[in-house]
């Protein structure tokens, strides 16, 4: 719901996306918490914290891939809910394909479902002709957390005097969850992935008396 809102009542932040130049230096922001936590919007043509990947065909190529992935994440989610994973390594994988779901879903019908945005212009939802065709919408990312605004200092090499901004990519609340899903994989792998005690073997009786065919029991 957030990204239908910030698609239909803001105008796009900026066109390309801002990894060599500090998005604070554009002021259609919405500032939610002083400096620190902002509102602005940006369509990204690629992956997850705006990563690009190979033009109209690399697009497509994501957004197929996207779908492959959300569909294994089902039937995985499944598997490993019966097998009685721990529930926070389940917890993880939900957050992941929750947050691939979300962007799928930008990629596929966005294009069709929203009219352009521009800086001057706030688009419509469901417009005779949408922005773009199926598999080639673009994702929004809305939230911005500049943690650290400051300067490389006159001493650092090629860099020195330019602006510095640490946290400064614009990203969604799938991006989030994706990241959130993964590090904590990473982080708690011996919980999640522990090993259960192996099962307790019957013990064997050993005899010292000979065993043959003729031996009777009675």
């Amino acid at each position: 719901m957030l990204k239908i809102w910030v698609k239909t009542h803001m105008p796009i932040s900026h066109t390309v996306y801002p990894f060599e130049t500090p998005i604070s230096k554009y002021d259609n922001g919405i500032k939610v918490i002083g400096e620190k936590f902002q509102i602005y919007f940006v369509e990204n043509e690629g992956m997850a914290w705006g990563w690009q990947f190979g033009g109209d065909w690399g697009k497509t190529a994501l957004t197929l891939f996207r779908m492959i992935a959300v569909i294994f994440g089902i039937f995985y989610i499944q598997s490993i809910v019966r097998k009685k994973y721990h529930r926070g390594f389940i917890v993880c994988v939900a957050l992941v394909f929750a947050g691939a779901l979300g962007n799928l879903i930008d990629s596929m019908i966005y294009g069709l479902i929203f009219e352009k945005s521009t800086v001057d212009n706030v688009a419509r939802i469901f417009p005779r002709h949408g922005y773009a065709g199926f598999l080639h919408g673009r994702v929004v990312d809305m939230l911005y957390f500049p943690i650290v605004r400051t300067h490389y200092p006159g001493w650092f090499p090629v860099l020195h005097g330019q602006d510095f901004e640490f946290f400064s990519p614009v990203f969604n609340i799938a991006d989030a969850s994706i990241s959130v899903g993964v590090i904590a994989i990473l982080l708690f792998q011996r919980r999640f992935f522990k090993k259960h005690p192996q099962e307790q073997q019957h013990n064997t009786v050993t005899t010292s008396t000979d065993v043959n065919d003729t031996l009777q029991v009675s």
